[in-house]
This record gives C-alpha cells, structure tokens and sequence, in this order.
C-alpha cells in the first residue's frame, strides 16, 4: 500500500452497535486514496472484535488497541500514526456521506490558506435530536466562509468536530490535542485560531452526527457550560484581550454573569456592564456598574482602548446585539465579539 493522502482518525470505546456503520461509511468514500486509523480504547464489548474483522476485510483499515485512557489519548494515539497530509476527524457512531472526503480534500487543495475545513452537518435519528443540538447544528451550518468562521469562533466551536478535516502539518504545530478539563475539540480550533489558522466549510450536508444519551458532550463534565466559558476566558485573555484593553460585557444575565468570573479570574480588566433590563440598569455585578446601551458609545470613548463581549445566550439576542453596535460604528472582530 502506497502512501494514503488522507488519514482519518477514529478513536473507539464501546461502540459495538454503531461501529461497522461509521466504518462502512468511510470505506465507501468516493475518494479512494486514504487510510482509516481506528484506535480502540480499551473497550470491553465487542468493539475491538468488529474492527479487526474491517481490517483483515481491507488493508486501508489499520487497527490500534490500547488500555482505557480517554478521547484525547486516543486521539493523540491516532494521530501519530497518520501517514496522510491530510488528518480527517471520524467517530465510531457517525455516518460520512460518499463524497465527503473528495470535496474537502478539494477545497483544501484549491486553498493553501485554509488550515482546516468543516462541512455541513446533519444530526440524527431525527426523534432523538434535542433543542439545543439542533440549534447548535443550525448555527454552526450558517458559518461557511473564515470570515464568518472566525468572526463567531468565541460563541462555541464553528465546526463540528465529526466533520473535520485537518492539514496534518497544523496539527504538529500545535502538539496535537490537549485535556485542559474543557472540550479538546474546541480547545484545538482555538489554539489553531490565536495561531493565525484559517478555516473553511464545504457547503454541503456531508455527515451526520449521531445524537444519543451516552454522547460525550452529553455526559462529560468537559462539555459543560462552565468548562466552555472557562475556555472561552482563557483564549479570549490570549487573544482579543491580549493588548489588555478594557472590557465591556453587553449582558449582566445568566451568561454574562458567569462569563465575568473567568474572565476576571484570568486577570481581564472588567470595566463596566451592558444590559436593557431596567431592573438591572443602575446597579452593579461584580463591583463595576450596569449602564443602558445609549451610554455605550461614551464608554467606548472614554475607556479607549476597550473591547465589547456580547455575552446573551437568549435565541435571537445576538442579531439584535450586532444591530446595535452596527449602528454605533463598531467592528465585529475587532471592537467587539460574540461570546454567547
């Protein structure tokens, strides 16, 4: 076997009922020049069992076991055995439409600029894709260009990890993955994104996500929203915040709230508030005042340089936010960024 242009990399725990699904969905790609590195995590059903009988069926199946250490070691043990320039990220519950390697692998060569690329994705079964899920895919589905990838990076991962494509060489760079207590995945596209990355997405629906109880973002303390905002703090401090400016925070709610303390925790220089809650409006969170929009253009003067977080998690707040500090002359991106 010559050596494969793309590697995917699939880490496998207990995944005996979805595994040869995910595993013929990738052998079935329309791209013919790849490898599928599938990492087992210890697992104690018969996962291990199903991907050697896939390997001893095809050589582009190439089979890692390993004790029970966990997604990011697994991830890493992958990794390292990827021969291919091209790195795409696979799970053992998901399903790759034929075409999704060709058109990522596509659009990565015909954009040196582009360090990783996503696609569309789809979640299913269908009855069992909850709210909030179907919110994130719809979003995240919106972001296709990195202009707009990179403008909403801080609101939550504008790529879904399943669906990823990756230069191996990015990668590298950056060590791999890492387990600070917060979503590898998120954490990887940030570093990449503070590191001056670039990403894309293919426009098209080309895999779908299996939703169920057990999922990992369902169940690991890593996913939680606490452990989202304490990544959130951590990256914003070492990037938009790193010339130290001050901060204003649009929102004093739930989200504001809680954004606040990590980044006051990481040493962020907490000015002032935001919020159209007259209830709110004239007191204080955190020690620093809770001002009405209509004074926002004033602390922008007078606070110089500051940056603007808009941190209001309710579904529609963030158009009508970006209305607002359209209006008063500011850049997404630059003077201010969507962190909810």
């Amino acid at each position: 076997m010559t050596t494969p242009s793309i590697s995917v990399n699939m880490p496998c725990y207990n995944v005996e009922g979805t595994v040869d699904e995910a595993v013929a969905s990738i052998l079935g790609q329309t791209w013919p020049d790849f490898e599928l590195i599938a990492v087992d995590d210890g697992s104690d059903d018969g996962t291990a069992a199903r991907l050697e009988a896939w390997a001893e069926r095809d050589p582009r199946v190439r089979v890692l076991h390993r004790e029970h250490t966990g997604l990011v070691a697994s991830l890493n043990a992958g990794l390292e055995l990827c021969l291919g320039t091209l790195v795409a990220r696979h799970d053992a519950d998901d399903v790759a439409l034929p075409e999704r390697l060709q058109a990522q692998a596509a659009l990565l060569h015909s954009d040196e600029s582009l360090a990783a690329v996503g696609t569309l994705v789809e979640g299913f079964p269908a009855e069992h894709v909850r709210e909030g899920f179907r919110q994130y895919l719809e979003w995240q589905n919106q972001l296709v260009s990195p202009e707009a990838i990179a403008r909403q990076i801080f609101v939550e991962s504008p790529l879904a990890h399943p669906s990823i494509m990756f230069r191996r060489a990015w990668l590298e760079k950056l060590n791999g993955y890492q387990d600070l207590g917060w979503p590898e995945d998120y954490d990887l596209l940030l570093r990449m994104h503070l590191a001056g990355a670039k990403f894309g997405k293919v426009p098209r629906l080309l895999v779908r996500w299996r939703e169920h109880a057990q999922r990992l973002t369902r169940v690991d303390p890593r996913y939680s929203l606490e452990a989202f905002l304490r990544a959130k703090a951590h990256y914003l401090r070492r990037g938009p915040l790193a010339g130290e400016p001050r901060v204003v925070v649009w929102g004093a709610g739930h989200m504001g709230r809680r954004l606040s303390k990590h980044l006051v925790r990481e040493g962020v220089d907490l000015a002032a508030f935001i919020d159209i809650d007259p209830a709110k409006i004239g007191r204080e969170k955190r020690g620093r005042p809770i001002y009405d929009p209509e004074r926002l253009p004033e602390l922008v003067r007078v606070l110089s340089p500051v940056v603007v977080l808009a941190a209001v998690g309710a579904r529609g707040a963030r158009a009508l936010i970006r209305a607002r500090l359209m209006e008063m002359g500011l850049v997404e991106g630059m003077d201010w960024w969507a962190v909810a």
